[in-house]
C-alpha cells in the first residue's frame, strides 16, 4: 500500500494536471483595451456620469479617476459622503496605512471635486413608521 500511494505522489509531481477531473479547460476571460480610434468611448460622458466608473462629471474628475482608482473601485467615492475636513482626514488616513502617495498639488483639485459633487447629507432622524398593524405579544 506505501509503494502504491509512493507511486502516486511521485506521478502527481511529475504531472499534476493528469489528476485534474475538469475536462473543460481553464476559465479564461479575454480583456481588450481600445483601440486608438475607440478612445473616445473609453472615458465617455453620458448624461454628465463617466460611464466607465459612474462618476460625476465636473471639473476634476479626470485627477479622481488617475489617483482614487488606482487603489479602489469609483463606487467606494461614490457612496461615501464627506465634508471638506473629512475627505482630507480620510485622505491622510490612506496616506498613513493604505499606502497613498502625496497628492501635491492635485489634492486641492480632489477634494474640491469630492465636496462639491459628494458632499455630506444632513439626513437627521428617519421618519415615524406608519401603515403598520402592530400586535400584541404574548408572554
Amino acid at each position: 500500500m506505501v509503494f502504491l500511494v509512493g507511486i502516486l505522489f511521485v506521478a502527481y509531481m511529475v504531472s499534476p494536471s493528469s489528476f485534474s477531473f475538469n475536462t473543460d479547460g481553464p476559465d479564461t476571460e479575454l480583456v481588450t483595451l481600445p483601440l486608438e480610434d475607440e478612445e473616445d468611448d473609453w472615458d465617455k460622458i453620458e448624461d454628465g456620469i463617466h460611464i466607465r466608473t459612474g462618476l460625476k462629471d465636473a471639473e476634476g474628475l479626470m485627477v479622481v479617476v488617475n489617483n482614487c482608482t488606482n487603489c479602489h473601485s469609483a463606487d467606494l467615492v461614490i457612496q461615501n459622503r464627506m465634508d471638506r475636513e473629512m475627505w482630507i482626514e480620510t485622505i491622510r488616513w490612506m496616506q498613513e496605512t493604505q499606502n497613498l502617495w502625496d497628492l501635491g498639488k492635485n489634492e486641492d483639485i480632489i477634494i474640491n471635486y469630492l465636496v462639491t459633487n459628494y458632499p455630506s447629507i444632513n439626513k437627521g432622524r428617519r421618519e415615524n413608521l406608519s401603515g403598520i398593524e402592530w400586535y400584541t405579544l404574548n408572554e
